[in-house]
């Protein structure tokens, strides 16, 4: 089967593989919408297992199952989650579950920018859900990244009403902009420094966008009756950008550092301020099994609309293209390979 290696976010492979065989408790999936996710192109942490077949945001087919799995046949329309916690440790227990070992060491075989992939056992149980007839592979792409979200604004505290500053208008901070409108945000407002992505924000939902490139914490609160934000969410893993997220917040607020810097980077921490208006730092990764399900329905449902956001639709063969469009991270929002079309 074909499969784009990952090298470098330069450098993207088409090569051969063998078609994963399957084994006890097993699927093999047919992968018909594979989603780049920024987290793909994030060279400084990819490059480390390089190389690599990547892809973690799919959709797809299964095309053989094993004769012990009974909850899944031959035929079925799938997306599978490639870390799946195990529901049964400390962690899990206490709702933690991004910080399982399970969900930490899992994944599937070799990955979603391929023909084919095997899901293991643990996959198959806790991380493989059927499609809704309603809802196409390309929906079902951005399940994955949806679930996410879900969880922040979900560990975040976001209620009916709440302002939101969304800091930095990618596909995360995007998709920040749909889900709080969906759940009944007040005033919404993104920032970039990019004019493609502003104009995508406002036309996703913002009610006001800012350049990030001017005095972010002055620009809204002239915007926003003087105030801060109730909910400030970053999607931009920059130190100047976190530390305006301190200064962006109204009291009682709450910062949600949704992206993730390199290790060992350190911010300047205004412990006083934030102690004394009463406000919360919190961070999020991952998204959980329920997370999963909402995002599922959200999907279903049109709550949260997702196939608007696709701006490129590419071969397997095109990979190396999909790449290069993340990124840059300019004139791009959503691209899906459809490594069987």
């Amino acid at each position: 089967m074909r499969v784009a290696v990952y090298y470098n976010n330069k450098d993207i492979r088409i090569e051969e593989m063998p078609k994963p065989r399957i084994g006890k408790g097993e699927l093999l999936v047919r992968i018909e919408a594979s989603g780049i996710c920024g987290s793909d192109a994030m060279e400084w942490y990819r490059i480390k297992k390089a190389p690599r077949v990547l892809g973690h945001e799919i959709a797809g087919v299964v095309t053989e199952a094993s004769k012990d799995v009974t909850r899944f046949k031959e035929g079925d329309r799938v997306f599978v989650s490639h870390h799946v916690p195990c529901m049964t440790c400390k962690y899990c227990l206490n709702g933690h579950y991004s910080v399982c070992d399970s969900l930490r060491s899992t994944n599937f075989d070799p990955g979603g920018f391929a023909e084919y992939v095997r899901i293991p056992p643990i996959n198959v149980e806790k991380g493989t859900y059927v499609l809704p007839d309603t809802m196409s592979f390309e929906e079902g792409a951005f399940i994955e990244p949806l679930a996410c979200v879900v969880r922040g604004q979900r560990t975040a505290g976001l209620r009916p009403g709440h302002s939101v500053l969304i800091m930095g208008s990618g596909i995360s901070g995007l998709l920040h902009i749909k889900l709080a409108k969906a759940l009944g945000a007040g005033r919404i407002i993104a920032t970039d420094v990019v004019d493609y992505r502003l104009k995508a924000a406002k036309s996703f939902g913002a009610d006001v966008v800012i350049n990030g490139r001017v005095d972010v914490p002055a620009v809204l609160r002239e915007v926003n009756d003087g105030l801060g934000a109730d909910l400030v969410i970053v999607c931009v893993a920059a130190v100047d950008v976190i530390e305006d997220s301190f200064r962006c917040l109204d009291r009682g607020g709450t910062v949600l550092l949704f992206a993730p810097t390199e290790p060992g980077v350190t911010v300047s921490y205004p412990v006083w301020e934030l102690w004394v208006d009463g406000t919360r730092v919190t961070h999020s990764y991952a998204g959980s099994p329920i997370d999963i399900l909402q995002a599922i329905e959200l999907i279903r449902f049109k709550r949260v609309e997702v196939t608007d956001m696709i701006t490129h639709r590419l071969g397997l063969e095109e990979a190396a293209k999909g790449f290069e469009l993340v990124a840059k991270a300019q004139d791009s929002i959503k691209v899906i390979l459809t490594p069987n079309a």
